[in-house]
């Protein structure tokens, strides 16, 4: 049996920061609770973890005033930061740079008189947090989550487009493409990090090599999804779990290569008891 990881899984530049912004936390605040406004990143078992070293995922109505809020890697809206701030909190910003580009593009858009289109998921804290600065500027907008959401951009003179960091690219190439047939003046910003590209290109690469292709990471994590559909499409014995007690003995039977890839939200150590218990199940 070969188990293969993928070159490129598990933490990204933007998420293994803002753990690491977590944790120096712990060690530098000693006078009272430390939290993060929401999940610092999309993964439950990591986020149990900093929670078990005092770092806990919170609500505004929890923050009193004098306590330590990190805002999490996907950032928040501008009027979101400056009412933390008006609470007399101690801010600490974890916002991937990344997702800070986004939210610089937007800004340029709106200021440059675009039509901003946000390629990405409704409800997703990165997103709302885009939304957010694209409104603050003044602009107008919308997230394009379908192809059937770019029906409100018929009818404009000049749309601008950025995309969610972790967006499929073939899903915004397919978008912009069709954008593009309607719209007389088009910007595009491509907003999509190196980290969510070169994941996508180890999935397409890895799984039509390997008889199952097994992919880590939160249920709720955007880039792990589009990685287990890309995973899919190519390989129908592709499986999405969050860790090791997910895997079923079945999934292996007659397999001689395994494939293993983890969402930008996965750590090492997950990764790792994701290929100890394949490895177990494999040689049982």
């Amino acid at each position: 049996m070969e188990i293969i990881i993928a070159k490129h899984a598990g933490f990204c530049f933007g998420v293994r920061r803002a753990v690491n912004i977590a944790e120096r936390a712990v060690e530098d605040i000693k006078n009272g609770p430390i939290y993060t406004d929401g999940p610092i990143i999309h993964n439950p078992q990591e986020v149990n973890r900093l929670k078990e070293r005092g770092v806990i995922p919170g609500t505004f109505e929890e923050f009193k005033e004098g306590s330590t809020v990190i805002i999490r890697s996907h950032g928040i809206p501008p009027d979101r930061e400056r009412a933390l701030k008006n609470k007399g909190l101690n801010i600490i910003d974890a916002t991937c740079p990344y997702v800070k580009a986004v939210h610089e593009a937007v800004t340029k858009l709106v200021k440059e008189g675009y039509f901003v289109v946000i390629i990405g998921e409704k409800n997703h804290p990165e997103v709302i947090g885009a939304y957010g600065y694209l409104k603050d500027a003044g602009g107008e907008g919308i997230i394009v989550e379908t192809l059937e959401d770019i029906e409100l951009v018929k009818d404009k003179e000049k749309v601008g487009v950025v995309s969610q960091t972790t967006q499929h690219e073939e899903f915004f190439k397919k978008i912009v493409g069709e954008i593009a047939i309607w719209i007389k003046e088009l910007k595009i910003i491509n907003t999509i990090c190196n980290a969510t590209s070169e994941r996508q290109e180890g999935v397409y690469e890895l799984a039509p090599k390997v008889d199952v292709m097994i992919v880590v990471g939160g249920k709720n994590s955007g880039n792990t999804r589009r990685l287990y559909n890309i995973a899919k499409s190519l390989n129908e014995r592709s499986y999405h779990i969050e860790t090791a007690d997910e895997l079923e003995e079945e999934w292996f039977k007659g397999a001689n290569k395994v494939g293993i890839t983890a969402g930008a939200s996965t750590p090492d150590w997950i990764i790792e008891s994701v290929r100890k218990r394949i490895k177990e199940i494999c040689e049982h």
